[in-house]
């Protein structure tokens, strides 16, 4: 699953990538620090484009939570909710059962920008992580949902069943996150869609020969290491690739 993402880009950056303009000028400090390693299970802020307003770019708290609850409960949610993933991720395949997602399935869609990910491979009951980017250091578009709670957007990225590159490396559980190509980026976000046309756009499969992947270090899993440094990108060899 992915629950850990990189995102290194400025907030200029982002905002020609994708035409669009910060929510608040107050966010841009904070948001144009390089983030080499961004912990899901921490709930971090991270830059999303929302469906509702397409031409902006806004922060969002990664792990989305029911939209009835309220801004001061939703720390308490997080907790309950750490069993079953912390709503950082979502399962595609229950995109239009499950009590949150459905809500949001024709609504309430975003891209999350990141210019890169980790997922985990297992070897001989060791996991260890692979760091995927884009094979020109583009930024790359990952497909979630959101709730707004108070004036707080909450996200989560959309997952699916793995690709052969992403069985390969996420060789236990073999899914991967719903990447959207820059052709379909706009159609992800359009009003008026279906829930065969959201189907549609969720199936279509995404060039693996466009992604980089490798391993890096196994710090990233240690929550002793403060592992949001520029070397957690850093190529690993490892004795099982040889």
């Amino acid at each position: 699953m992915c629950f850990h993402t990189s995102q290194t880009k400025s907030v200029v950056q982002l905002e020609q990538r994708y035409d669009v303009r910060l929510a608040e000028e107050a966010f841009r400090t904070s948001f144009d620090q390089p983030q080499y390693h961004l912990n899901g299970f921490a709930h971090p802020e991270l830059l999303v484009i929302p469906q509702e307003e397409p031409s902006v770019i806004a922060p969002g708290l990664w792990g989305i939570v029911p939209d009835n609850k309220s801004a001061s409960g939703i720390q308490d949610y997080y907790k309950q909710a750490v069993k079953y993933g912390g709503g950082l991720n979502a399962r595609s395949e229950k995109l239009f059962d499950h009590f949150i997602y459905k809500r949001s399935a024709l609504s309430r869609r975003c891209i999350i920008p990141v210019t890169g990910f980790f997922e985990p491979h297992e070897h001989q009951g060791k996991k260890y992580p692979f760091h995927f980017k884009h094979e020109q250091d583009e930024v790359l578009s990952l497909a979630g949902l959101y709730t707004f709670i108070d004036g707080v957007m909450t996200f989560t990225i959309l997952t699916k069943s793995a690709s052969p590159l992403f069985a390969k490396i996420h060789n236990k559980k073999n899914r991967q996150p719903v990447l959207l190509s820059p052709d379909h980026e706009q159609d992800w976000l359009s009003d008026g869609l279906s829930a065969t046309d959201v189907q549609d756009l969720i199936d279509l499969p995404f060039d693996d020969g466009l992604l980089n992947t490798y391993p890096v270090s196994r710090d990233l899993f240690s929550p002793k290491v403060d592992s949001n440094v520029d070397w957690i990108l850093e190529e690993v060899d490892y004795s099982f690739r040889q």
